[in-house]
């Protein structure tokens, strides 16, 4: 364990003060950081996503934001290979690496080298499947993988129709695969109780709206972002879309968004449940946090 490459890992739900923590341990242990974010990864999509800013980075080198255009889909298995990259870069600085963030696959892709399934698109099923609501792409994929349902956004069709897919082609979604690490990990949760993580879900959502949340989606659209890529690019595109295009009113947009994040933070959670090498911490808790990184940066 001591010969492996040491690897650090803030994780938690949404609004739970990722990226606060990520930074003042990078200040702390001499280390640079690696957004682990599915959304973070998009060109253009800042307010949106909640990505960090130049002052909040404080100086600290971030890696993994702004490297796709929203027009693309960023898969896992790209995410892996990029982010090992930034891995060896930060190492080779002599600098410990920092992944921040709630996509639990993109963190346990990295540090349990997951082995991901190759199975290409089926442009045929595709079809078919595009052509049915969501409630339908859910039912469809509860009856033939249930335990892929229970962990997957039912919202959200791109996951949905791949999740699908890959069941139709090799029987059902697969546990990923996981090889020996090749890294000695330490492993933060952060979660601050239910009730203070959902007024922190409330506060943060209205001030992205005040913060022109509304027309980052207006000029992404004007970009050439087709309502369809919007609803995939997860709540916060889908349902300012549907603001946009009068489906809904604007205190109808905060009240569906405010409850879908809080459902979606409740799937993070089950997700971060499971792995029991998670160390978790309120996030005022910084003083033990920076504790237990020393510790862990100089053994």
């Amino acid at each position: 364990m001591e010969n492996k490459p040491k690897i650090i890992a803030v994780v938690g739900p949404t609004s739970s003060g990722k990226s606060d923590v990520a930074v003042l341990l990078a200040k702390e242990i001499n280390g640079e950081i690696i957004s682990a974010d599915s959304r973070q990864v998009y060109k253009g999509m800042n307010i949106g996503t909640g990505k960090i800013t130049k002052k909040e980075m404080a100086g600290v080198s971030h890696f993994l934001l702004d490297v796709e255009g929203p027009k693309k889909v960023f898969t896992v298995s790209k995410y892996k290979e990029t982010a090992n990259e930034a891995i060896e870069e930060i190492r080779s600085k002599g600098k410990i690496p920092i992944l921040c963030g709630g996509t639990g696959l993109y963190i346990q892709s990295v540090i349990d080298d997951l082995s991901i399934p190759e199975v290409p698109p089926n442009i045929k099923l595709r079809k078919e499947l595009e052509k049915k609501t969501t409630e339908e792409l859910f039912d469809i994929l509860q009856k033939i993988d249930e335990r892929r349902a229970k962990n997957i956004d039912p919202k959200n069709p791109v996951r949905l129709i791949r999740a699908i897919e890959i069941t139709k082609a090799i029987g059902r979604v697969p546990e990923y695969k996981k090889d020996s690490s090749r890294f000695n990990i330490l492993e933060i949760g952060l979660y601050p109780g239910k009730e203070i993580l959902a007024e922190k879900i409330k506060s943060r959502l209205l001030k992205r709206i005040k913060s022109g949340m509304v027309s980052e989606v207006r000029k992404l659209r004007k970009n050439g972002l087709s309502w369809k890529r919007l609803n995939e690019l997860g709540l916060e595109y889908r349902y300012v879309s549907k603001y946009l295009k009068g489906e809904l009113n604007k205190k109808e947009m905060i009240e569906k968004l405010y409850s879908e994040i809080v459902k979606y933070s409740k799937r993070q959670m089950t997700w971060f449940k499971k792995d029991k090498r998670i160390v978790w911490f309120k996030p005022e808790e910084k003083a033990k946090i920076i504790e237990l990184a020393k510790k862990f940066a100089s053994n």
